[in-house]
């Protein structure tokens, strides 16, 4: 099993989780990258561009959730909306 990749910290403080591997919502679903879609979850705040991608469960708090198979390229997005990561990285 893939250890799990450390948070990642941007530069006007957003945080999240981003994991990639076998047992995470991602694709390829395997501990080996490439990925194009990666699990993201519980964030310091609601996400600009990932809510459609979040798994509310019959509550409207997107910072205690999950976000399953983000396209990389989004995830990218995000993070370079919020001033991009000075801490943590991508899953390879």
């Amino acid at each position: 099993m893939k250890a799990h990749n450390p948070r990642i910290v941007c530069k006007d403080g957003f945080s999240i989780s981003v994991q990639a591997g076998s047992s995470a919502y991602c694709t390829p679903r395997s501990d080996h990258g490439p990925y194009s879609t990666v699990e993201c979850g519980f964030p310091n705040r609601k996400p600009w561009t990932l809510t459609e991608f979040a798994e509310l469960c019959g509550t409207d708090d997107y910072t205690q959730t999950v976000y399953s198979y983000v396209p990389v390229d989004l995830v990218v997005h995000e993070l370079d909306l919020h001033g991009g990561i000075v801490e943590g990285r991508l899953p390879e």
